[in-house]
């Protein structure tokens, strides 16, 4: 009777060996299979560590290639100081869509304290016309940018890529220098957008909710929200109060010199009638609202 070894098949473990024997009917009869192994994680463990390692190689490469790209981008912001106010009236809705895109929502939460404020403070100077704060600004986003964190870089690339694309529709003007912007926001974003993610509990974190109009910027509290819903009612009953003092006046009680007096009266008492109820509507709708805001604001902080 011969004996006959075997290599294991690929996916068994390496410890593993089949042992089988001819008998005299010339058939093949397996004999005994020893002990599976116990270390199948450890073979693991090389390919993590040399996964980790690549992803750290790739960070830092990208992170080498990223700082002469914002600071190129910084340079594209040093304009004339009248630039920006020079713009006709469709450029400068295109520099508030552009402000809009790069500084909207939770820029802080997404891009750090530091870096989430300049964008903010960059997107006000665009939106005010205001070259040389825009300038001073960008001139700091460098070393900003250097010392945040990947998440945060991967949320400025958007941000840039977002407002890259509203200078770029702004088209040609004067050199050239909105293109050259544009062209800078949109390859420095696509580089800081593919910056590796690190998975993190956001739940676990406090969010900041920040409502911008204009140059107001209020943070979203639950006291807020019912406070602006107790004013939204008082100004509401007054509304109220007010049209059905106007309603009680009949319109055969006025009394005017001629009839187009008389018309010009009755066409003022149905307009007011038309703005109290309205008020009254608009009122009641931001009470709702507000109100709605506030639990759901102090649902998220429990």
């Amino acid at each position: 009777m011969a004996c006959v070894l075997f290599p294991p098949p690929s996916n068994f473990p390496s410890s593993s060996l089949l042992t089988f024997h001819r008998n005299s009917n010339h058939t093949l009869s397996l004999l005994s299979l020893n002990k599976p192994s116990k270390k199948i994680s450890i073979v693991q463990k090389p390919l993590t560590v040399s996964f980790a390692l690549a992803e750290s190689n790739n960070s830092l490469n990208n992170q080498s290639a990223a700082e002469p790209l914002v600071q190129q981008l910084a340079d594209c912001f040093v304009l004339p100081l009248d630039y920006f106010s020079q713009l006709p009236s469709d450029l400068r809705l295109d520099l508030n869509d552009a402000a809009f895109d790069l500084a909207n929502g939770r820029v802080i939460d997404e891009c750090g304290q530091d870096l989430g404020e300049a964008l903010l403070n960059l997107s006000q100077a665009w939106e005010q016309a205001d070259t040389s704060t825009s300038r001073s600004i960008a001139s700091k986003l460098p070393s900003l940018v250097l010392s945040a964190s990947d998440n945060a870089k991967s949320a400025l690339g958007k941000r840039l890529v977002s407002s890259g694309r509203r200078f770029q529709s702004m088209g040609q003007y004067g050199q050239g220098e909105l293109q050259k912007i544009a062209i800078s926001m949109i390859e420095t974003g696509k580089l800081l957008s593919a910056s590796p993610v690190t998975a993190t509990d956001e739940k676990s974190k406090e969010e900041t909710r920040m409502f911008k109009f204009g140059e107001l910027q209020v943070k979203l509290t639950p006291e807020k929200a019912y406070i602006g819903a107790g004013i939204s009612i008082v100004f509401g009953i007054l509304s109220w109060e007010l049209s059905q003092g106007i309603q009680s006046i009949p319109e055969t009680s006025l009394q005017y010199a001629n009839d187009n007096a008389l018309l010009l009266g009755k066409s003022l008492r149905g307009a007011l009638l038309a703005i109290c109820y309205s008020s009254t509507i608009l009122s009641t709708s931001a009470t709702v609202g507000l109100i709605l805001l506030g639990r759901q604001l102090q649902s998220e902080e429990q």
